[in-house]
């Protein structure tokens, strides 16, 4: 999968990108944004912001705002899996 050149994306976003992208190639499912910023060293807030841009311009993934129990949850899946 490649990240697209028709849409700009940050720096913070293309990282996000690469690790949902690497995590679901994987088998792994359930993201929450405190794990994440975390791994990627950014804070829950600026992972949450910037998912859910990627959730509705990253056609190579499927992102939904899953649920939140301490930190918003993830699903994030690929297209045909959807």
């Amino acid at each position: 999968m490649r990240i697209p050149k028709t849409i700009k994306y940050t720096d913070d976003q293309r990282r996000l990108i690469e690790y949902l992208k690497e995590g679901v190639l994987k088998g792994k499912t359930y993201y929450k944004s405190k794990h994440i910023a975390t791994e990627i060293g950014m804070s829950p807030k600026t992972v949450g912001s910037n998912i859910l841009y990627i959730s509705k311009t990253y056609k190579e993934l499927v992102i939904h705002r899953w649920g939140y129990s301490n930190s918003t949850t993830w699903k994030v899946m690929l297209p045909e899996a959807a």
